[in-house]
């Protein structure tokens, strides 16, 4: 007898949305190379066109602005490579793939809550002299803890000293009102697979394309991004967009109502438990929880043997569990930062997958230490 599984790491990849699903099977039956002029290939061409659209409507861009890339990663190396400012301040809490991007980035500290320090990206930015040679990288929300950053903020800071903007929002459609004009930022990252679309394909919203330079030179993606379109994944990104354009804010409502229970369970197992970032503006779908005195690698484990899969609030190198870069810079100790796990609730989750964590955690919360 097969163990039902409660799947609570949407943060990491979201299950396929059914709908997407079935468009990428329709795309690879049918086949095609876009830049092909015969009729099979008009019909990609078509695909690929459709699915810059419902891209481009999901963040509220024109589908002239959208560069099709292989996921969030490439996206956010795009923009942070190609945008043509030598120097970068990216927040310390940002996703390993903008952290590393950038041969000269500063980092810019955060406070305990996980937020973007403002003081010091001004000061940052007045050090670097900033007028036309800096770029600033700021995420909309945290993966680990949910945290969402004063982007607007950082843009109105960025501006007055002649900076760029680039906003990772891989995280933030289907849970949070995901606008690049309301954001005002000039470049923007997207991935499919945490929207519910296939992995292996995203976007980077580009205000002014023109302006950035390819990492792969090419034909495709009007010179921006070289390589033969990925159709199936693309017609599957078109298809979960259109799907959390329509449904985001019932699904998020749905979000908030389980985390809410999440945390009350949590807290009413073991009142010393630590919600980070719990005292910021968070996704709905994530709680980031540590446990004093039980190592994230035991909570993972023990979870798991009773079919909850959730991830520990750190990066998996190699196969060991380190501390969390997250909340080390929100103040954590190496210890505490090795003791938080991620539960991240989607599109997919019920309140029988929050119960079956609080069952399974129960145990867990009781050897905590005091």
């Amino acid at each position: 007898m097969t163990r039902p599984v409660h799947y609570l790491d949407h943060n990491a990849t979201a299950p396929i949305r059914p709908e997407a699903a079935a468009a990428v099977m329709r795309a690879l039956t049918d086949g095609g190379n876009p830049s092909s002029v015969h009729a099979v290939g008009r019909r990609a061409r078509a695909v690929v066109d459709d699915a810059r659209e419902a891209v481009a409507a999901l963040v509220n861009a024109r589908p002239e602005q959208v560069i099709f890339t292989s996921g969030g990663t490439e996206s956010d190396v795009l923009a942070l490579r190609g945008c043509g400012r030598p120097r970068a301040i990216v927040s310390a809490v940002e996703h390993q793939a903008v952290l590393k991007a950038h041969p000269d980035a500063a980092v810019c500290p955060v406070t305990a809550d996980g937020l973007i320090d403002l003081a010091a990206l001004e000061t940052l930015l007045a050090e670097a002299q900033a007028d036309g040679q800096v770029v600033v990288s700021v995420m909309l929300a945290n993966n680990e803890t949910g945290v969402i950053q004063p982007v607007k903020d950082v843009v109105r800071l960025a501006r007055a000293h002649g900076a760029l903007v680039h906003c990772d929002a891989v995280q933030g459609p289907g849970r949070i009102f995901t606008d690049v004009h309301a954001l005002r930022v000039d470049l923007l990252s997207l991935s499919a697979h945490k929207i519910g679309g296939p992995p292996g394909v995203g976007a980077l919203i580009a205000t002014d394309p023109a302006a950035l330079q390819p990492l792969f030179p090419g034909g495709q993606e009007r010179g921006k991004r070289a390589g033969t379109e990925n159709v199936p994944g693309l017609a599957g990104f078109a298809a979960a967009a259109r799907v959390v354009a329509e449904r985001w804010r019932e699904e998020a409502a749905v979000l908030g109502t389980l985390r809410r229970r999440l945390e009350e369970g949590i807290l009413a197992a073991q009142p010393q438990a630590v919600i980070w970032g719990g005292g910021a503006a968070r996704l709905p779908n994530t709680v980031c929880v540590g446990l004093p005195g039980v190592a994230a690698q035991g909570q993972l484990m023990t979870l798991d043997l009773a079919g909850v899969c959730v991830s520990a609030g750190a990066a998996c190198s190699s196969g060991k569990v380190g501390p969390s870069h997250v909340l080390q810079a929100m103040g954590a100790t190496d210890t505490a930062a090795r003791e938080a796990i991620r539960v991240s609730l989607g599109w997919s989750s019920t309140a029988a997958d929050v119960e079956a964590f609080l069952r399974a955690w129960q145990p867990l919360a009781a050897r905590a230490v005091a």
